[in-house]
């Protein structure tokens, strides 16, 4: 356990202790303040069915930045390492590959965290300064923020996985952006309304993040999409112990 944790620190540390993660954090804050503003400018004076938790998410700036930030944390777990010559020194060390990939995974995790964690403040916010009482639903709230954390540990072991394979930190990013964003794209397949039942229209809403997302946001928390994130996590952190662990192979 201490090895685990010293390992996850290491990582944290690379975050926290380097300019690049304050710049990450930053653009993260800018992106969903222009999401926030978008919400305000669209709520200000005017009549609207949604309450702001549901709307949020539907913003352009929130789906831009949950599906850039994702690469561009984990696209150095890996792929640093290998690139410097690092990573053969890592893994020579009396440390199992399941330490170090469960380290990078909850390190990069924990940091995406950090980044995301302000945005649950911004319906309090708003709740205090409008002119007019705004009532905010705290299990809204707080369903959000777990469909946010159920994304994040997802597109972190995803990350992670894409990492894995390459010694370029470019090529890592540019699949996990890629992964990411056909699985957007699948999500607006799914609420097209085809003309005849088709066999792939409940598969596509099965997947698609954006109802998840939807769901999330309206305080609704389901366990089938709590069990596929977890799934799909556990999954891709599998895979990356069997990316990691083949270069014995090599």
């Amino acid at each position: 356990m201490s090895v685990f944790l010293t390992l996850t620190r290491r990582e944290l540390a690379s975050h926290f202790f380097s300019l690049r993660g304050y710049v990450i954090m930053a653009g993260v804050q800018l992106l969903l303040g222009a999401s926030l503003l978008t919400v305000v400018y669209l709520l200000n004076g005017r009549a609207y069915d949604l309450p702001f938790t549901e709307k949020f998410p539907q913003t352009e700036f929130f789906w831009l930045v949950l599906l850039m930030v994702s690469p561009v944390i984990t696209m150095r777990t890996f792929a640093q390492e290998k690139s410097s010559g690092t990573f053969e020194t890592l893994m020579t060390t009396p440390v199992s590959d399941g330490h170090v990939i469960l380290a990078k995974f909850f390190g990069s995790y924990l940091f995406f965290m950090a980044a995301f964690l302000p945005m649950l403040t911004y319906p309090f916010l708003l709740e205090h300064y409008a002119h007019e009482t705004i009532a905010v639903d705290n299990g809204a709230v707080l369903s959000l923020g777990l469909g946010i954390a159920l994304f994040g540990a997802f597109f972190m072991a995803m990350g992670c996985f894409a990492s894995s394979l390459t010694r370029s930190q470019i090529v890592a990013a540019v699949l996990t952006f890629a992964a990411g964003t056909s699985l957007f794209i699948l999500g607006y397949l799914a609420d097209l309304r085809p003309s005849e039942i088709n066999w792939w229209h409940p598969i596509l809403q099965h997947i698609s993040i954006l109802q998840h997302m939807e769901d999330f946001s309206t305080g609704i928390v389901d366990s089938r999409p709590i069990v596929y994130y977890l799934s799909l996590t556990c999954l891709f952190l599998f895979l990356t112990l069997k990316s990691v662990g083949s270069r014995r192979w090599k």
